[in-house]
C-alpha cells in the first residue's frame, strides 16, 4: 500500500504553504504519538450519538417533504415540527424549541429567564457569575439598567461561587435556597473562567439534592458548547429546562443561525410565549427552507464535535509540554468543547488569536484586535475565520483583555484544521519570542 513515508509530503507542505518550521512540526507530532489512545476515546462518544441521531430521525418518520420551504405565519410548518420532536428525543426532554428566530445562545438563555421569571421571584446561579453577556441580561451592572433587564423588571439575583477546586458548594447552595427562589441557574461550561465544565454527573447530584429541599423551583441550564459530549444531558438528569446555539455544537457547522430550548413542556411553552407572543408561543415562525440545513447538520453534529474535542485535547498537551498552565488536560473529563490556556501576558494572547485566523479558510487576511464588544465588561479579541459567523464549532479563539490573559480555543469542523491552528499559534509564538523551548 501507497502511503506518505513518515508524512515527509505532508510536513514539508506544512513548512512550504505556512512557514511553519520542522521544529514545531516535530513538537506536535510527538505530543500526538504520546496520546494517541486518548484521541482514539473520543470516537466512542461520537459513534454512540451518532446511532442515537439516526434513530431519533427514524422514529420522527424524517421525510423529504419536512424540507420543503414554510412561509406567512408559518401555520402547520411540518419541517419545524419535526426538527423539534427530533431534538427532544435526542435531548431526552418532553419538548423543545428549535427556531432560526433564535440569534445566539444568549437570546436562547434569554427566553428562558424572561420566560419563566416574574417580578419579586429570585434567580440563584450557582456556579458564580454567569457568562459576561448574560450578566447584562440579569443587570448585574449598574449602567446595564434601563434596557430591559431581569433587575429592571424586579428580579431578584443572587449568587453561589464555585470551591476553588471548581465545584459546586452544595451546603450553601441548599441553605441558601428560599420561598423567592424560583429558578437555580447553572451554567455547564467554563465561559470566561478557569475551571473544568460540569460534568453531567454532578448536575445529576446537586438537582436531586435541591429538589429535597425545594421540590418545584425550575432548574435551568446554559448547555451552550456542551452538547454531545455525554451520555445524556442535562434534561435528561433532572433538568427542568435548557437552551444553547445552532452555531455551536449541535449545528454541526452547517446551521446557519438559531438556537434552541429543551425541557418540560410547560417551560418551553414559557420560553415559546416570549420568542413570539403570548398564546402564540410556538404556532407560528416560519423557517422558509432552513430544516433540511438544521437537520444535515444534527446528523454531523457528533462527529464535529468529536472533532472538535479531538484538537482542544491535543492542544492541551502540546502546551503543557511547554510549560503552560492549560484547563482541562489530557485525561481530564470533557464537559464542553473549550480548550483554556493561561498565557500570561496581552501580547500572548494577541498573537495567539491572531494566529488561529491566520489558519482559517475565510477572512485569513484579517487582523484580530481587542475591542469593546457589546454585553463585555471589557475589550475582547476574537479570531473567527468561519463560513457562518460567529460559529464557534468552527475553529475559533477568544480572550478577554484581561489579568491573568487565558486564550479560549475551540472547534474545527476538522481535526486536520484545528491542528493547523495549534501548529500556527506555536510557530507565531516562538518567532515573538513568547515560546523559547518547543521541547526535546
Amino acid at each position: 500500500m501507497w502511503k506518505f513515508k513518515e508524512n515527509i509530503v505532508k510536513d514539508q507542505y506544512l513548512k512550504e504553504a505556512f512557514g511553519i518550521s520542522k521544529a514545531v512540526i516535530d513538537c506536535v507530532n510527538t505530543v500526538e504519538r504520546e496520546i494517541k489512545d486518548r484521541l482514539k476515546s473520543v470516537e466512542q462518544m461520537a459513534e454512540y450519538h451518532q446511532y442515537k441521531v439516526i434513530k431519533a430521525m427514524q422514529s420522527a418518520g424524517l421525510s423529504d417533504r419536512h424540507f420543503h420551504p414554510a412561509t406567512g405565519y408559518g401555520y402547520d410548518d411540518v419541517g419545524r415540527e419535526v426538527v423539534e420532536r427530533i431534538y427532544a428525543d435526542i435531548f431526552g426532554c418532553e419538548d423543545a424549541l428549535v427556531r432560526p428566530h433564535i440569534s445566539s445562545g444568549t437570546h436562547a438563555i434569554s427566553l428562558c429567564l424572561f420566560g419563566v421569571l416574574r417580578p419579586g421571584d429570585e434567580l440563584l446561579s450557582i456556579t458564580g457569575s454567569p457568562y459576561d453577556t448574560i450578566r447584562t441580561v440579569i443587570g448585574i451592572e449598574d449602567e446595564d439598567a434601563g434596557c430591559g433587564t431581569l433587575k429592571d423588571f424586579g428580579v431578584n439575583y443572587s449568587q453561589i461561587d464555585l470551591l476553588p477546586n471548581g465545584s459546586i458548594d452544595e451546603d450553601r447552595v441548599l441553605a441558601s435556597l428560599t420561598p423567592k427562589t424560583k429558578m437555580v441557574y447553572l451554567q455547564r461550561s467554563t465561559g470566561y473562567g478557569w475551571r473544568k465544565a460540569l460534568k453531567i454527573s454532578e448536575i445529576e447530584g446537586i438537582i436531586a439534592k435541591i429538589r429535597r429541599v425545594k421540590e418545584d423551583v425550575v432548574v435551568f441550564v446554559d448547555n451552550c458548547y456542551g452538547e454531545f459530549l455525554d451520555y445524556k444531558e442535562p434534561v435528561a438528569v433532572g433538568a427542568d429546562l435548557m437552551a444553547g446555539s445552532l452555531i455551536k455544537n449541535p449545528g454541526g457547522g452547517l446551521a446557519p443561525t438559531g438556537g434552541y430550548v429543551a425541557g418540560k413542556e410547560k417551560y418551553v411553552y414559557m420560553a415559546a410565549c416570549r420568542l413570539a407572543a403570548p398564546g402564540v408561543a410556538k404556532e407560528t415562525g416560519a423557517t422558509l427552507d432552513i430544516n433540511r440545513t438544521l437537520l444535515q447538520g444534527l446528523f454531523l453534529a457528533p462527529t464535529v464535535v468529536a472533532q472538535a474535542i479531538k484538537t482542544a485535547i491535543l492542544m492541551a498537551g502540546v502546551y503543557k509540554k511547554l510549560g503552560f498552565e492549560v484547563c482541562p488536560g489530557v485525561e481530564d473529563y470533557r464537559s464542553d468543547i473549550i480548550q483554556s490556556i493561561k498565557l500570561g501576558s496581552p501580547e500572548a494572547v494577541k498573537v495567539f488569536c491572531r494566529a488561529v485566523q491566520e489558519a482559517a479558510p475565510v477572512d485569513a487576511f484579517v487582523t484580530p484586535e481587542p475591542w469593546d464588544m457589546p454585553g463585555y465588561n471589557c475589550p475582547v479579541i476574537m479570531a473567527a475565520g468561519a463560513f457562518i459567523q460567529g460559529s464557534s464549532i468552527e475553529l475559533s479563539a477568544d480572550a478577554p483583555m484581561r489579568e491573568p490573559y487565558i486564550a479560549y480555543f475551540q472547534g474545527g469542523l476538522t481535526h486536520y484544521h484545528g491542528r493547523l491552528g495549534l501548529l500556527l499559534t506555536l510557530q507565531r509564538l516562538a518567532e515573538a519570542k513568547i515560546i523559547t523551548e518547543l521541547g526535546e
